[in-house]
């Protein structure tokens, strides 16, 4: 049992509001069955107080250590909370097989909840990352009855993540799988492979073919795993069941979204907020400086989220905020709040010039930039959006901007700050001995000091047929970047990177246009950057502030 002083002691650091009870009394491993007999178990957490709104939470990851302090968190504060265990996860039945019956266990569990007598006829939802996708398959569906929800560093649709830009998102993908395998080890097994740095996972990032991946990583085959390396087009109907967001429109709950800049569902998350502003909703959106699995994140979803519940599903008084809350990163940024996303801004391009510049100027005659690319020895990942948050996020990219096959093109030290809020594009013109390649294009920020601190990324796979192909064999690569909301200071400069890719947190592309799962073929090949009039390669950025570089 949870030391009530260990809540109170954790409230206290959270800085959350008092609360209305320290009397809860705790149901554990009730066996909620769902249509097809399957017993899921589940936790509730009850107050001493009469007619308590209702909070589900619907999780893999068990529900001891955080789950249970944030059950009794919230049940002080006078809610109903409701913890369950997926099925196939921590006593639950059935096989864990991520998104295909999260609709109807959780429709199955509101039924159960209507026929509970301290059920008040309204809930609420809650939860990060997968604790999220739940909510969204159920969200639609539920009705009148869901009076609000907090949507934690995740989305309504998975697929475009796992795939971003048509490539495969190997770090997140893998390292979820071993996670999840993880925890069924005992516990001192478990830290002994966190202490030895997970061989077997970093082994499995780095071995071909990627179908033998997760049995290398976790000793087992990883039956969503195989899936999602055979499942890869874009309208394969394996994914029809499994994402959510067509059905976003139809939600009607006030919406909670806490995000970081460099989480690795950000990108999915802004889409469902632009899917429910235009359906006329009015979600909150707060992003902050964080990382997906990073403390800040959890805390400000705890403040963020117990104040939502407490004005949509409590119907308690709560001071009024901004829809929209921002962390501006760089020097001289801090928190804004705004009316909505993404605010007013001047599209500015910044076009690549020779001897590696970058400039608001035009592009001028020169010859392209060329970089060879050999995925036996792939360009690496560095920070950026991760599932790991001891390795995420801004670092210091001088050491990967060193190697031959990653270019760079600088400003010159900005003599105002530059100010950056909203989606990030690039156009990149791109000639290649390979038709099947991998453009990853980074903006830095690089201080006084001449560190180049990661801002955001993105990647695209081309491959024949997909994007048009001119005269000159030169090929168009739009990209899209993480958003972004950041401040670059007087005296910074603006980078931009280009490589062939970024492993292992995007698949390397072989350059065969092999199968992405059997792939064991690598071929080197050499790759053209042109940043000429015809062909002006450039980073599209959202400037709401704007000063002169010195030239």
């Amino acid at each position: 049992m949870l030391d009530p002083l260990a809540t109170r002691l954790a409230a206290a650091v959270l800085r959350l509001p008092g609360p209305r009870t320290r009397r809860v009394t705790v149901r554990r491993n009730i066996a909620v069955r769902v249509r097809d007999g399957v017993p899921l178990r589940t936790d509730h957490y009850a107050p001493d107080l009469p007619d308590s709104p209702t909070v589900l939470i619907r999780t893999p990851y068990g529900r001891g250590g955080p789950a249970r302090l944030l059950g009794r968190l919230l049940a002080e504060r006078g809610f109903h909370v409701v913890i369950q265990s997926c099925r196939g996860t921590y006593g639950s039945g059935g096989s864990f097989a991520p998104l295909v019956h999260e609709r109807d266990d959780g429709l199955d569990t509101l039924d159960w909840l209507r026929r509970q007598p301290w059920y008040s006829g309204g809930f609420g939802s809650f939860g990060a990352s997968y604790q999220g996708f739940v909510q969204w398959a159920l969200a639609a569906d539920a009705g009148d009855e869901l009076r609000a929800m907090v949507a934690v560093a995740t989305a309504s649709a998975t697929r475009d993540s796992t795939y971003a830009g048509e490539s495969f998102a190997l770090d997140t993908v893998l390292t979820w799988a071993e996670l999840l395998q993880a925890q069924t080890v005992p516990w001192l097994a478990r830290q002994w492979e966190l202490k030895r740095g997970q061989p077997r996972l970093v082994a499995a990032l780095s071995h071909l073919p990627l179908a033998e991946a997760d049995r290398i990583a976790t000793g087992v085959t990883v039956p969503f795993f195989q899936e999602w390396l055979t499942h890869h087009t874009p309208r394969a109907d394996y994914w029809r069941t499994r994402i959510f967001d067509e059905a976003v429109a139809r939600v009607r709950a006030p919406v909670a979204m806490i995000s970081g800049w460099h989480d690795i569902f950000l990108p999915a998350q802004l889409a469902d907020y632009a899917a429910l502003r235009a359906g006329g909703c009015r979600p909150r959106l707060v992003i902050g400086p964080w990382t997906h699995g990073s403390p800040g994140l959890f805390v400000a979803a705890l403040r963020e989220g117990l104040a939502w519940l407490d004005r949509h599903l409590a119907r308690r008084p709560t001071s009024d905020t901004a829809a929209v809350r921002l962390h501006v990163g760089g020097a001289g940024g801090g928190w804004r709040d705004l009316p909505d996303w993404p605010p007013p801004a001047v599209p500015t391009a910044w076009h690549l010039q020779p001897g590696g510049g970058l400039s608001t100027r035009p592009p001028v005659p020169s010859p392209p930039d060329a970089l060879w690319y050999d995925p036996a020895d792939p360009t690496p990942s560095l920070g950026g959006p991760l599932l790991v948050a001891q390795r995420a996020g801004p670092v210091d990219n001088r050491r990967i901007e060193a190697r031959p096959d990653v270019l760079t093109w600088s400003s010159v030290p900005l003599a105002e700050p530059v100010e950056v809020l909203g989606p990030v594009s690039a156009e990149i013109h791109v000639r290649s001995e390979l038709s099947y390649l991998d453009v990853f294009v980074r903006l830095c920020d690089v201080d006084r000091r001449g560190r180049s601190w990661n801002v955001c990324d993105g990647l695209v796979r081309v491959a024949p047929g997909r994007f048009p192909v001119d005269a000159a064999q030169v090929v168009r690569v739009p990209v899209t970047l993480w958003p972004t909301a950041h401040r670059f200071a007087p005296g910074h400069r603006l980078r931009v990177q280009v490589s062939g890719g970024a492993h292992p947190r995007y698949a390397r592309n072989p350059g065969t246009g092999e199968p992405l799962g059997t792939a064991i073929t690598l071929r080197a090949g050499r790759r053209e950057i042109l940043h000429d009039p015809q062909h002006p390669s450039r980073l599209l950025l959202p400037v709401v502030q704007s000063g002169r570089t010195r030239r």
